[in-house]
């Protein structure tokens, strides 16, 4: 029986640590949804890049690319920003 409780209290402690503070939440909403505008923006960037030709194109493919990783970056910076609020808790 000793046991039994010992594995529910670690279980309950894992399951408690695994959940996200409000903050964190915000965090991340924030920074996943700046993501996925740069996303949008680079989709709509590589559409109109379909329409065009030669160096024109390479352009917009180059820019849609560079938003891409911004959009990259931003998500690993809300990733290490909710880690930080996590680790404040």
């Amino acid at each position: 029986m000793k046991t039994f409780v010992k594995v529910l209290g670690l279980a309950s402690l894992v399951a408690l640590a695994a959940c996200d503070s409000a903050k964190e939440n915000q965090v991340e909403n924030a920074y996943e949804n700046q993501a996925d505008a740069l996303d949008n923006q680079a989709d709509n960037m590589e559409a109109m890049a379909d329409n065009l030709t030669g160096a024109a194109e390479m352009r917009a493919e180059n820019a849609a690319d560079a938003l891409e990783n911004k959009a990259d970056a931003t998500r690993e910076a809300g990733e290490r920003a909710e880690e930080a609020v996590e680790n404040q808790q």
